[in-house]
């Protein structure tokens, strides 16, 4: 068992479990959390994951975790391993199950005073647009050829199909497309689950959120990134929905009994990995960077039905530019100093967000001076943050939160309160409510979260991101 007496302080926002704990731990676990949250992080088994993210061959320097992180399958959600390759493992559960769930951030012109009349109204429309609900797709279904296209493609051939603009590929990451994807080892299973489910948000935590920014941290960053008090934004959650799932759901399947053959251990079968440079790692690393490229080519529709729902209701001169599009459930092939050395690892983000400093090559030529934009939704009906990358976050594998993390599981929350009761809560705060099921909202109600403002706080003091821009919530539109 893990008790707080096992961890090393290392500042008010890090803490360290070294690797002389347990004997087949290969390097030191770190958790990025305040005192009072890694206290409550032993009520469930998050730590304990953490731990056996460090066992994994290949792991570089430390197992991390961010302050949003909470059990999940395999590895912690929150969870960050650099490995290193080729030598090294890849394991589809230290991605998880939702590959490049993420977030994207549409920008308008219009304060909130100038649209509030238009709310209620523009969230209907969005609902209607854009289809939310377990396994609920779009009433089109396409062919198998068109979704090989966008595994494949991603982002790049809905721009050649006409839809959105040039700046929705460049300002997102990767722009929105993973070159070694190769929708041939991605199962017709897969490809038939995704076939009518590009532009729909799914359910869970997913949502589209008509918000406004609330308050202004740094100036000139929001000021690069478009950012002015009161103004209205649209933010988008969701992932590669059935497709992506199903792609881990394979994989998993295949490296289980693989893994004897590599004689590779691992303290929990759920941590099922294979060498990188095995064919089987090879296949897993093309299918999952397919299944990114499905979820960016869902978020890009998503926008272009909401763009259709803004314009429907506000005039065709109206607009929303795409502030970034950030993944934070993805395994990325990145250069590190280590030990002096310049080395390529695969890092695995499972409930983690990148966070590229200023100057990094893979930012937006319109960021770089400043750094890469960060998305980090809250729970539904609280706040949301845009951050910015930060050079010290090199530490972390330039990584930081992804939202804030759950503290109960659905169905607690379902015991704790009722949907009828958080919808008539969001009310009193003037927050316009949109879900087409009371047990969804019941589910992701904010008692079942912990509390956005304090995760952000420990990722901006232990300066992995820094804080740009507070968001609040006008209107949710939620997947079911």
């Amino acid at each position: 068992m893990i008790s707080k007496s096992n961890f090393k302080k290392l500042s008010d926002w890090l803490w360290e479990i070294p690797k002389s704990f347990r004997s087949d731990m290969r390097v030191s676990a770190r958790a990025y959390v305040s005192e009072k949250m890694l206290e409550e992080s032993f009520k469930d088994r998050s730590l304990e994951q953490l731990v056996n993210i460090s066992t994994l061959p290949g792991i570089q320097k430390y197992a991390l975790a961010m302050p949003d992180m909470h059990e999940g399958y395999a590895s912690p959600i929150g969870g960050v391993a650099a490995i290193k390759i080729p030598e090294g493992v890849i394991s589809p559960g230290v991605c998880g199950y939702d590959i490049n769930c993420g977030m994207r951030l549409l920008k308008s012109e219009h304060t909130e005073k100038e649209i509030k009349p238009h709310f209620d109204k523009l969230a209907t429309e969005i609902q209607s647009q854009v289809p939310s609900g377990l396994g609920r797709g779009r009433k089109i279904k396409l062919s198998i050829e068109q979704i090989n296209k966008i595994l494949e493609e991603g982002t790049h051939i809905l721009l050649k199909q006409g839809y959105g603009e040039k700046d929705d590929v460049e300002n997102c990451e990767a722009s929105g497309k993973l070159d070694w994807a190769d929708s041939s080892v991605v199962s017709d299973h897969a490809k038939n689950r995704g076939r009518d489910q590009v532009g729909t948000l799914g359910s869970g935590n997913h949502f589209v959120e008509i918000q406004k920014v609330e308050e202004i941290f740094d100036k000139e960053v929001a000021e690069a990134f478009g950012l002015f008090k009161d103004q209205v934004v649209i933010m988008v959650h969701t992932g590669s929905r059935g497709l992506g799932h199903q792609v881990c759901t394979d994989y998993l399947r295949t490296m289980i009994p693989a893994m004897q053959r590599y004689r590779i251990k691992v303290p929990d079968r759920e941590f099922a990995c294979v060498p990188f440079s095995s064919p089987e790692g090879q296949r897993y690393f093309s299918a999952m960077a397919a299944a990114a490229n499905y979820a960016w080519a869902n978020r890009y529709m998503i926008a272009h039905y909401t763009r259709m729902s803004w314009k429907q209701v506000l005039g065709e001169k109206e607009k929303l530019e795409l502030l970034y599009d950030v993944a934070h459930n993805i395994i990325k092939k990145e250069r590190y100093k280590i030990d002096g050395k310049d080395t390529e690892v695969i890092v695995h983000r499972k409930g983690a967000t990148r966070a590229f400093p200023p100057g990094h090559s893979d930012i937006p030529e319109k960021y770089r001076e400043v750094g890469q934009p960060v998305l980090i939704p809250g729970s539904m009906g609280t706040a949301s943050y845009v951050l910015v990358g930060t050079k010290e976050g090199e530490e972390a594998w330039y990584s930081t939160c992804h939202g804030a993390g759950r503290t109960m599981s659905r169905h607690a929350a379902m015991r704790a309160i009722s949907g009828q009761e958080v919808v008539k809560r969001l009310e009193s705060k003037g927050i316009i409510i949109k879900c087409w099921s009371l047990r969804g909202i019941a589910e992701e109600a904010p008692l079942a979260y912990k509390d956005i403002d304090a995760v952000v706080e420990v990722v901006h003091n232990a300066g992995l991101s820094k804080k740009v821009a507070r968001l609040i919530p006008l209107a949710v539109i939620k997947g079911e």
